[in-house]
């Protein structure tokens, strides 16, 4: 890890994959929850605006997927 690295970014996608490989429901909605919490520190950690925008809409999506209603991400 760098200096100036925001380490949550890393721990968030990896909490996805988590999510994308898990075998059932319940881990699947627990691992999309943590992603979602880790977005939010990569958020609350980030000073460009644009990268803390991008970070807190993957973690609304990422809660959004956890309660079952996934969310098409803009590119």
């Amino acid at each position: 890890m760098g200096f100036g690295r925001n380490p949550y970014v890393a721990k968030a996608e990896a909490a996805e994959q988590k999510a994308s490989a898990a075998r059932d429901d319940g881990a699947r909605e627990q691992a999309w929850r943590e992603a979602g919490r880790q977005w939010e520190r990569a958020a609350d950690r980030e000073t460009d605006d644009r990268r803390r925008q991008e970070y807190t809409g993957k973690a609304e999506a990422a809660r959004a997927t956890a309660d079952g209603d996934p969310v098409e991400e803009p590119n």
